[in-house]
């Protein structure tokens, strides 16, 4: 048996979600038996029954795929069409569907235990499953070409700065430079695109906090994972399907303040907590610090203004928060060709004389020359580092 029959698959499924029963090896072993799945011995059970659990309680074709330590992402844009992700890019995979409905029964049955919707009347969803993987499906009309799925693999490896030193990511002085942003609890953020290592970064960072620190994470989906010995996890929540019970990460921003951080954490800045978050930095919550997706440090003050807005934060009110709350940029990049996630740049904010902020560069690496600091932020930067 080397392919399993979709009928003979949703019997068992059937048969098991009628008994309440968790798709344990022996429950499908049962299960297969019950339905006339005929196998000749232990031989040809085993890797059956590792197939039928996969269709039924894992990612079907794509589950080798999450179970592998070098895969960041997994897209599917169609039934014929399998992209992964293992750090150098993203690249066809030998995988496919039978049909488009064969992608959609995945993608809901994937929501399914978040308690998300997934349906005709609700076409998308965004969600973390169980073993910390982060779900997004759209379903048509809403994507014309077929059910499209991504799944981000949360790894629960934490690199530390001097790993990230040993996979170029980061250079020694570069090391050195963000060893001392983090000790001298200068709020900052850390930018870049989608897939350069932002989460990955922060949370080494704050693995070397100080270990008497209470860390405050607040974040849409849980990614950061440092190793701490005080981390207290804030995370959001969807409505239900009645439309209630949201809690939104503004909401979270101000619980986490009645808390008694000492480093809040907004794992992504993306909407109206942002103007929470700077309130907070600027009435004496020292060292917070979050990510931001940008295409540069020097858009980041622009990037924050349209976030603020959303909350009814005027430009001029904005940027005095952002002068005296919000201090240094760490901003990533990734190469095209290698695929390496790097730090790029390192950026003071400071308050020109029109009054608005911009990201002043004190610090650069393009990932060949020999880093350092450059540029008129370079001694404010060294100032606010200063002990």
């Amino acid at each position: 048996m080397t392919a399993l029959d979709a009928d003979l698959v949703e019997r068992v499924r059937r048969r098991l979600v009628t008994a309440g029963a968790p798709a344990t090896p022996a429950a499908v072993a049962a299960a297969l038996r019950e339905e006339g799945g005929a196998l000749r011995g232990d031989a040809e059970l085993l890797p059956v029954l590792r197939l039928l659990q996969e269709e039924i309680a894992g990612a079907g074709p794509l589950e080798p795929f999450l179970r592998d330590p070098a895969v960041t992402d997994v897209l599917v844009n169609a039934p014929d069409e399998v992209w992964v992700d293992r750090g150098a890019g993203l690249a066809r995979a030998a995988v496919r569907f039978p049909d488009d409905l064969a992608v959609r029964r995945l993608a809901q049955r994937l929501a399914a235990p978040t308690g998300r919707r997934l349906d005709d009347a609700q076409p998308w969803v965004d969600a973390r499953l169980r073993d910390g993987v982060r779900l997004h499906a759209v379903l048509p009309p809403i994507a014309p070409g077929g059910t499209c799925l991504s799944l981000r693999v949360a790894r629960t490896t934490v690199l530390s700065m001097d790993e990230l030193v040993h996979a170029g990511s980061v250079p020694a002085d570069g090391r050195e430079l963000l060893l001392r942003l983090v000790a001298s609890r200068v709020a900052f953020l850390v930018t870049g695109g989608t897939g350069t290592g932002k989460t990955t970064l922060l949370t080494a960072l704050l693995s070397v906090a100080d270990p008497a620190e209470r860390l405050l994470l607040v974040e849409d989906v849980g990614e950061l994972a440092p190793e701490h010995p005080h981390v207290v996890r804030l995370e959001a929540r969807a409505p239900n399907l009645e439309g209630a019970g949201a809690v939104s990460l503004r909401d979270l921003v101000r619980q986490a303040l009645r808390m008694r951080p000492d480093r809040l954490v907004v794992g992504e800045v993306r909407g109206e907590e942002v103007v929470d978050l700077l309130a907070a930095l600027n009435t004496g919550h020292e060292g917070g610090c979050g990510t931001l997706h940008a295409n540069s440090a020097e858009d980041v003050p622009a990037r924050l203004e349209a976030l603020a807005a959303l909350a009814g934060l005027g430009r001029e009110a904005l940027h005095s928060q952002l002068a005296s709350g919000l201090r240094v940029v760490v901003h990533l990049r990734r190469s095209r060709a290698t695929g390496v996630r790097r730090v790029a740049q390192v950026c003071v904010l400071g308050r020109e004389e029109d009054g608005l902020v911009v990201a002043r560069p004190a610090w650069e690496w393009d990932g060949v020359a020999v880093a350092g600091t450059a540029g008129p932020g370079a001694e404010l930067l060294d100032r606010l580092l200063s002990p």
